[in-house]
């Protein structure tokens, strides 16, 4: 297929086999990478590809692709039952990365036990053999080209233009028509459709197979992303989960179900309750672990994050810090990735659900001071959409579009500071979110940023005089000067009440 056809099976003309000495100077064939899958949601779910290998290729130009992320498109969730009579469409183009046209070809090469006799009959590639491989030139667009996703974009923004559709100026993957109520967002090629009149979606679909795109569709809106999503339109609620993501993973890893239910991610160190100072854990100096462990703990950490990016993250601080540990690890990781597999099996189907509001975004930030090796914080915050406008949300809360769990790379000299920090991270993350719902037509009043330490409300808000908070980090001053400019709402409230705690 990828070639000239072969019998009564049509080419795309996507490679041809060429002779060595055809190659350029200045090109540097790249090889050949297999790729095999497990892709359950399509029709055939046991995929083998050719693919390129791109690291070897040296493309001068921008390969930079606006792909919506996982955020934008929890965003546009709640913009669907936010809004009054809107629904949900799932699109998918067929072979998007391929047969896009290049300006510059690529070469590869072949080895030959790849290649079945009745290719090698049929093409003649006998004579063409080199170092026991064949090379073949690519002309059009194949997976693994380091600019096929941003040629296959181009193609698709110059395809829908004459249609009406076009990106938003500045978050990536999001889509809106001039005159159409209608929002979708593009990731790779899987477009999220929020419309709220069918004609407008059987617009979309007619103009992208005016392009010659070939589309599966999905009206019932169910899958995106890899999130399995359960639509109540009548009362305006969906819940997105992975069904059975967690059980595969713990399969695939041979671990057994616990004896006890685990109810922590991580280890627990316990306060020393009555003592003024609480000490830092422990060193440890427990064995190294071998080659096969640390690549077993790169393969697990690599297959939950996404799941815990999308749904639980209650697994984010356990996963960051067995990151950080990796290249380190020890048998007592080792431990600790135990417990959280223990975890998971406990816990494998993880829901969030999410109910209409005004598409307002809030924050809760909060951190934990010196809970890190090396002096270091952790910061954390609960991003979610609600109809409280600059006022401490008291429940039911919605579920969250982002949350952010990471170790400040500053180290702090107070627990306020710490608190501050939070702050500013979390307002930074804040930045892009409120572009996001503004260009997706929800318009932002100043988001509310809550924060369980007075001292660092206080500074945010302008009401605590500077005398030894000078020696504050400057930067995290930026939240007090977005305050200022109505942008973000400092609020405090009780520990007990906050989200990012957790």
């Amino acid at each position: 297929r990828l070639t000239q056809g072969f019998g009564e099976q049509q080419g795309t003309n996507t490679m041809f086999f060429i002779p060595y000495t055809s190659i350029p100077r200045d090109k540097k064939p790249t090889y050949l990478r297999v790729v095999s899958a497990f892709r359950p949601e399509k029709a055939n779910p046991r995929r083998i590809r050719w693919t390129v290998g791109g690291n070897c290729i040296y493309y001068a130009a921008d390969v930079s692709t606006k792909a919506a992320d996982l955020t934008t498109a929890k965003t546009l969730l709640n913009s669907v039952i936010s809004t009054p009579g809107a629904r949900f469409l799932g699109i998918d183009i067929k072979d998007f990365y391929l047969g896009t046209v290049m300006t510059q070809y690529e070469y590869m090469h072949i080895p030959l036990q790849m290649l079945p006799t009745a290719i090698i009959d049929q093409y003649n590639l006998t004579p063409l053999i080199h170092h026991n491989c064949v090379y073949v030139e690519i002309r059009k667009g194949m997976y693994g080209l380091p600019q096929a996703g941003k040629l296959a974009n181009n193609q698709l923004i110059a395809a829908l233009a004459p249609f009406g559709y076009h990106p938003v100026p500045l978050t990536a993957g999001l889509w809106r028509h001039k005159t159409r109520d209608i929002t979708f967002c593009l990731v790779v090629d899987d477009f999220g459709v929020k419309y709220t009149n069918k004609d407008d979606a059987t617009h979309l679909l007619e103009s992208l197979e005016k392009c010659n795109y070939k589309l599966s569709t999905d009206w019932t809106g169910s899958c995106y992303c890899g999130l399995t999503i359960q639509w109540d339109y009548k009362n305006r609620t969906c819940n997105i989960s992975m069904p059975g993501y967690i059980t595969r993973a713990l399969s695939r890893f041979l671990h057994p179900a616990p004896k006890h239910p685990e109810i922590s991610p991580h280890p627990w160190e316990r306060p020393n309750y009555g003592s003024k100072t609480q000490l830092t854990p422990v060193l440890d100096t427990s064995p190294a672990i071998s080659s096969a462990d640390k690549l077993c703990l790169q393969e697990v950490l690599g297959t939950l994050l996404y799941y815990a990016r999308a749904l639980d993250v209650t697994i984010l601080t356990a996963i960051s810090e067995l990151s950080t540990e990796m290249a380190t690890g020890t048998v007592k990781t080792m431990s600790k990735l135990s417990q959280l597999l223990d975890y998971l099996s406990t816990n494998p189907e993880a829901i969030i659900p999410y109910h209409p509001s005004s598409m307002q975004l809030a924050i809760e930030s909060d951190a934990s001071y010196l809970s890190v090796s090396k002096a270091r914080s952790w910061a954390a915050g609960f991003f979610y959409l609600t109809s409280n406008q600059g006022l401490p949300t008291s429940g039911p809360y919605n579920g969250p579009i982002d949350v952010y769990c990471c170790v400040m790379k500053e180290v702090l000299s107070s627990a306020a500071e710490a608190e501050l920090g939070a702050l500013f991270h979390n307002a930074k993350e804040a930045c892009p979110l409120q572009i996001a719902l503004t260009e997706m037509g929800h318009p932002q009043h100043a988001t509310s940023l809550s924060t369980d330490n007075s001292t660092a409300a206080g500074i945010s808000n302008s009401t605590v005089k500077q005398r030894r908070s000078k020696a504050i980090d400057m930067r995290f001053c930026c939240v007090r000067d977005r305050v200022s400019q109505s942008q973000f709402t400092v609020i405090w409230k009780k520990g007990k009440h906050n989200l990012a705690d957790i």
